[in-house]
């Protein structure tokens, strides 16, 4: 059974993403510093970098936004000029100019910002100038992809481009006809708002935490979604509602004295998949280890001893390995760079094998994943999007007594017993 559970409290939102009993997903939304991606802005231009092809936008947050050049040309690669222009073309210090969110302020540095506008639906997601159509590639039958992207041909206006998502499969032209219409006039008011505000201002705040989860993972393949809080539970109804009523029967309040989180396991999973070492069921483990630049995941053997063939000992490991690996990258949500150290195989066919394992259980991730391959040193390279800050950073913190080697519980754990003590 594939389950969806959030736990309520006043300040803090938690769902978790369950796949037979495991936990795959995890998200928290405080009730404030929420995240601004997906959200528009009116911004202005405060500052021009000629040497670094970018410029600093006032949208009106503590820090001032980053927006690079890429992201002021046409958001359709094909239309772009052959040899990119300067900044100094594009942009100038005091314009003002309508900005939406792609990457959270992380760290010391301020939100990424773009002008390729995207609006995202339950079915399809709405972008007014790109020109082109595009279908999930999860929706992998070929004359289910024809039929999809001819329907958006038809359905599209003028300069709009329009990618349509996997939950669109088998779909009724009505239903993406609808779709696509309250997308396209929520864009016309976001328009209407910005002629009236005066920058910087915010015209338009993405769907919270749960609506975004619900609307985007909530589909056929979850058998139940279980909220702990009958005023959640209520608005969520009404949500699902306006999109697929046939899902609300799937949906109910957790009424149990027992704590959702504790009653599903979430805590003790949660403990183990944010360990350095985290063990796989064979006996080996995993070692897992974070810089600014790249994540690295060290495979080991450790306590299995396999079968008297050391080469299929090692396949086997590093198969497990393998889907442990795409499990926790996704429920830590980590981003950027990952290098995995498998152990070394001799066979090239388990080395296809391990990639193969790899790409499968990536594709079950909503974040765009790549498995770029084997490096020339043997090692397993791959990438993951990077759009808000990781889970990890906002349950823990980095310890002051050994300069951040380890990790410990931050102020919003401590917000959240239920999850982690």
């Amino acid at each position: 059974m594939n389950q969806m559970i959030v736990h309520c409290e006043e300040q803090v939102t938690q769902m978790a993403l369950l796949e037979h009993g495991r936990l795959v997903e995890f998200a928290v939304e405080r009730a404030t510093g929420t995240t601004l991606v997906g959200s528009l802005f009116k911004g202005r231009v405060v500052n021009v970098l000629p040497g670094m092809q970018a410029a600093f936008v006032d949208i009106g947050q503590k820090k001032n936004a980053f927006l690079y050049v890429d992201d002021c040309l046409h958001p359709h690669l094909e239309k772009q000029p052959k040899q990119k222009p300067p900044i100094t073309s594009l942009l100038r210090v005091g314009q003002e100019l309508i900005v939406q969110v792609m990457k959270d302020q992380l760290g010391g540095k301020g939100a990424r910002v773009t002008t390729h506008y995207s609006l995202p639906g339950r079915y399809s997601v709405f972008m007014p100038y790109a020109d082109y159509i595009g279908v999930s590639k999860k929706i992998e039958q070929e004359s289910e992809r024809n039929r999809l992207k001819q329907l958006a041909e038809q359905l599209r206006q003028g300069e709009e481009g329009l990618i349509i998502r996997t939950v669109a499969q088998g779909e009724l032209t009505e239903t993406l006809e609808g779709d696509i219409e309250s997308l396209r006039e929520l864009w016309e008011t976001i328009g209407y708002r910005a002629k009236e505000a005066q920058a910087p201002a915010l015209l338009h705040r993405d769907l919270s935490m749960v609506e975004r989860l619900v609307r985007d993972a909530f589909s056929r393949e979850i058998d139940q979604l279980l909220i702990d809080d009958v005023r959640q539970l209520k608005k969520v109804q009404s949500f699902v509602r306006s999109f697929d009523p046939e899902l609300e029967n799937r949906i109910h309040v957790y009424k149990d004295s027992e704590p959702l989180f504790t009653r599903y396991r979430v805590k003790d999973q949660l403990d183990k998949a944010f360990q350095r070492k985290t063990w796989l069921q064979s006996g080996g483990y995993l070692v897992w280890d974070q810089t600014e630049a790249l994540t690295v995941v060290d495979v080991n053997t450790g306590k299995y001893t396999g079968t008297s063939d050391l080469e299929e000992t090692v396949f086997l490991t590093n198969l497990e390995a393998a889907e442990e690996i795409a499990r926790l990258i996704r429920l830590r949500d980590i981003g950027g760079i990952i290098i995995v150290d498998f152990i070394d195989m001799d066979t090239e066919e388990h080395r296809v094998r391990i990639v193969e394992r790899l790409e499968t259980m990536m594709r079950k991730d909503r974040t765009k994943c790549l498995v770029v391959g084997w490096t020339k040193l043997g090692l397993m390279e791959l990438t993951r999007k990077k759009v808000r800050e990781q889970v990890m950073h906002q349950l823990f913190q980095l310890c002051a007594e050994c300069e951040g080697s380890g990790v410990v519980l931050s102020s919003l754990s401590e917000r959240v017993p239920e999850i982690i003590r």
